[in-house]
């Protein structure tokens, strides 16, 4: 048994049991037949990031689960990786370029990408080796990324399929564009943000109506360049008679027809909308149901092309300028009115998102989502907490066509090729040589590459060696629980879910475990711009990675977002430093070396106590963690360290520690070692580095915490009539002790106790307790309230009431304000409970149980005031 250090130092332990579990190679997710699989994938993160306080929280949460399950006898297999992040990282290299002048397109699309390769693998490992500084006991011979050789065989084979069954296409479609990445993205990729802009109404003169007008309101007048129709709604008698004649196009000149279409609201403005096909959605439905043109005016960087006439070459903002000034000098600009509107921005750059018409890459989404909705309305895929399924459900319902092609060089590029001698489209898992259609060999390769959450979505089965039916397929696949924040349920639960059952036919996790997001102590989003992050590598450094954890999980209920506080951390910081503190303790005081349990018979009152409660916890702690209550949990090995074993239970040994009884003293070493190495074990998933450096210090069997077995309740450790009476007697000494602290009485001042109660056995066996911990002198056992109470100080708890001598101890005011408070408190509660106990509703609804526990309660305050109200009249009677 090695001796602790006199403080903890985690700097001295984390890497140190790491290093320990490595060699160990506890991390391990080995197939075992003989036991029951639990597999969870990491959500990979960027290859770029480093690690933030949102990678803390949702790692520590799958930590917590794999080791719990590997504890409990699991086949448990936490698979690690990181994403390639397409957009995120060709920008961070392009970055690189810059500073030496360079662009991607002076090095070519091979030496570029050969470029990102080497940054990937000097820079791409950084969190990686963060995460192994958060404790996170993943199977790190596992590791994955999203562009290694299995992952990329992974995406073509899952292209290639949904391209033969028609459910990858190529089409000409509105999409969202960003300028300044140069990219389409898909609409989970376009964040929403109220911007105040103007909305601009302008006249389109009537063709053949000298002096006639339409009228139009946009929020884009540079879009009108591109417009090929003014729609008004069929019903609209205002404009019935100009339903087929058409418009002059204001600066462009050019005759456009005046349509009719139920997509216009009459009441919305002057009931005229332009419609400009190519550059905005709805109009593009309107576009394709009246067989408009679509001219797109706008080029892939945001500069109007040769449609736009004069204005060709300037920038969108720019065009916007010149446009608003030319119509205003042709008096065509009628007003322009302030309006504050939702725009669509990139969620990378941040830039105004442009809708435009481009061609590009889509996945077939309806096929695939009504399998995906049926796995969770069935059940088979269950949300934590339930209230994500609607949104979800919500999503998929109503999902439009994915757009998964990027204009980027950096990602999986599509396995398309093009037949330059009869165009036709070749599709294949391998390059190929020529065309399958008329066998020429002059093939173009598709330039444009996929989205990043394409590979992703394949994760949870690519990473366990698909599309081969490899070993740990069979065993690991489908995974057991996937850990995420709420933010990408659509961007990827969703999409895992639909790819899982195309590709392999099986739901690719059972349970979806969802968490909010961190924000800062006043609740707002961590942001740069706010400067309010917060850096978990600085939190491990000052407080230690355990106690960063504990503030990740602790209070925290699922989906719920959290309140960073660092104040927590250091409240972390010094429950490590109490649990330290104790268990150098009681090994201080250990003279045996096994760590086993004496038998029943030797167990002692306060023993049975602390056993019974450890049983109960070990039974709640493992169904909260079942059910994904992680907090609750937390919450409760907690309290039941600081106060139960350490403020309590220790103090109630030392006497037997230091006594003359050599079989009490054992037992008491052998209930306190027993009981903290069981603790540690609950403790263990949640702090794994201080826990295991204890216990490892401890009289143990086997070489780890992190592979010793989960506690298990027993019936035989189930003591709950002698747990009531420490619990009576503990109450007492609580009592006293509150009534010493009011009054201002020293330790060194012992004045006699008196204990009227019905449970004079129970209250006899805790006179020793009672002399020890509330500083009684001699103690007498009572039925009956003493003839001169009216000149003691009393206490009263459920099962007795507690008389000591006033003499000059006592300040009757005080003490009856005191009892006053008590009395009016007590008199509050006992209202509530008698009108919920008057209810019917109550009544009728409520179980049995439930009822019969509040009737206790009222029974239990009833007492209560009874014994306030005779201590009070006492008191008055001293006056």
């Amino acid at each position: 048994m090695k001796e602790l250090p006199k403080t903890y130092d985690p700097k001295a332990v984390e890497d140190r049991i790491y290093g320990l579990w490595l060699e160990g190679k506890y991390f391990r997710g080995v197939r075992d037949p003989q036991k029951e699989p639990f597999t969870i994938v990491i959500p990979p993160p960027n290859v770029t990031s480093q690690l933030h306080i949102g990678h803390a929280c949702d790692n520590t949460l799958q930590d917590i689960l794999i080791r719990f399950k590997r504890m409990q006898g699991y086949a448990a297999l936490w698979v690690p990786g990181t994403d390639h992040a397409g957009i995120a990282t060709q920008v961070k290299v392009e970055a690189q370029l810059r500073k030496e002048g360079l662009t991607r397109y002076d090095l070519g699309r091979e030496r570029f990408v050969e470029r990102v390769w080497e940054w990937k693998n000097n820079y791409g490992s950084q969190i990686i080796n963060q995460l192994k500084k958060l404790g996170s006991s993943c199977d790190w011979e596992r590791e994955r990324f999203t562009m290694d050789e299995g992952c990329s065989r992974a995406v073509r084979e899952v292209f290639v399929n949904l391209y033969k069954k028609g459910l990858i296409y190529k089409g000409s479609r509105i999409v969202n564009w960003c300028p300044d990445c140069v990219t389409a993205l898909s609409n989970e990729e376009v964040n929403y943000e109220e911007q105040a802009s103007h909305l601009w109404h302008i006249r389109y003169p009537v063709k053949g109506l000298p002096g006639s007008f339409v009228v139009v309101a946009t929020t884009r007048p540079e879009t009108m360049l591109g417009d090929t129709a003014v729609a008004v709604n069929p019903e609209d008698e205002r404009y019935a008679a100009l339903v087929g004649k058409t418009v002059i196009l204001p600066l462009m000149d050019r005759e456009i027809p005046i349509i009719a279409d139920e997509y216009v609201e009459k009441e919305f403005g002057t009931g005229c909308v332009k419609i400009t096909p190519a550059h905005d959605p709805n109009d593009f439905e309107v576009g394709r149901r009246h067989n408009l043109p679509s001219l797109r005016i706008m080029d892939d960087k945001g500069y109007i092309n040769e449609l736009g006439g004069k204005y060709r070459g300037l920038r969108r903002d720019e065009a916007r300028k010149a446009v608003v000034a030319d119509l205003e000098k042709e008096g065509l600009l009628v007003k322009v009115e302030d309006y504050a509107h939702n725009a669509g921005v990139c969620y990378r750059c941040g830039s105004n998102v442009e809708p435009i018409v481009s061609p590009q890459w889509f996945v077939k989404m309806k096929p695939l989502a009504e399998p995906a909705i049926a796995a969770v309305k069935e059940g088979r895929i269950r949300f934590v907490p339930e209230r994500f399924a609607k949104i979800y459900l919500n999503w998929m319902e109503n999902v439009h066509d994915w757009c998964i092609s990027r204009q980027l060089w950096w990602g999986h590029q599509i396995p398309a090729w093009y037949c330059e001698d009869c165009g036709h489209v070749n599709v294949a898992k391998e390059d190929p040589e020529r065309c399958e259609r008329c066998g020429g060999r002059r093939l173009r390769r598709d330039e444009d590459v996929l989205d990043t959450w394409f590979s992703s979505a394949l994760w949870p089965f690519s990473t366990l060696g698909w599309p081969d039916d490899t070993e740990d397929i069979k065993f690991f696949y489908p995974t057991s629980v996937l850990v995420t924040a709420y933010d990408i349920i659509f961007f990827w639960v969703a999409r895992m879910i639909f790819s899982g059952l195309e590709h392999t036919g099986r739901e690719p996790f059972n349970t979806v475990f969802i968490h909010g997001l961190v924000r800062d102590s006043e609740g707002r989003k961590m942001s740069k711009s706010l400067g309010n992050g917060v850096d978990p590598l600085e939190m491990i450094e000052q407080y230690g990675a355990d106690a960063l954890r504990m503030n990740m999980v602790s209070g925290v209920s699922p989906g719920n977002d959290m309140r960073f506080f660092s104040a927590k951390c250091e409240a972390y910081r010094n429950f490590a430093n109490k649990l330290w503190n104790a268990s150098r303790f009681v090994m201080m005081n250990l003279t045996i070396d096994k760590n086993e349990l004496p038998d029943p018979g030797g167990l002692k009152l306060e023993d049975k106590w602390i056993l019974s409660k450890l049983n109960r916890l070990i039974a709640e702690v493992t169904e909260n963690i079942e059910r994904y209550e992680l907090g609750i949990a937390a919450g409760k090995i907690y309290d039941f360290i600081w106060d139960s074993y350490c403020d309590w239970y220790i103090e109630l040994t030392k006497t037997r520690l230091n006594g003359d009884d050599e079989d009490s003293r054992l037992g008491a070493q052998r209930v306190l070692c027993w009981v903290l190495t069981e603790t540690l074990k609950l403790l263990h998933p949640f702090m794994p580095f201080i826990t295991e450096e204890i216990w490892q210090a401890l009289p143990h069997d086997g070489e780890a915490l992190i592979v010793a077995a989960w506690p298990k309740s027993s019936e035989a450790l189930n003591f709950s009539a002698e747990e009531a009476e420490m619990e009576s007697i503990m109450a007492a000494i609580k009592a006293v002790r509150t009534l010493r602290s009011e009054r201002g009485v020293p330790p060194s001042r012992r004045p006699r106790l008196i204990v009227v109660t019905e449970k004079t056995e129970t209250f006899a066996g805790g006179i020793p307790f009672l002399k020890k911990l509330a500083f009684a002198g001699e103690v007498e056992l009572a039925r009956a309230v003493p003839e001169n109470a009216g000149e003691m100080a009393a206490a009263v708890t459920e099962d007795a009431r507690l008389f000591m001598p006033m003499a000059e101890l006592v300040d009757v005011e005080k003490e009856l304000e005191r009892i006053s408070r008590e009395l009016k408190k007590a008199e509050e509660n006992y209202a509530k409970l008698a009108a919920k106990l008057q209810s019917e509703g109550f009544l009728s609804k409520a179980p049995e149980s439930v009822v019969a526990a509040e009737r206790e309660k009222a029974a239990k305050l009833s007492a209560l005031m009874e014994n306030l109200r005779e201590s009070e009249r006492n008191l008055k009677a001293l006056k």
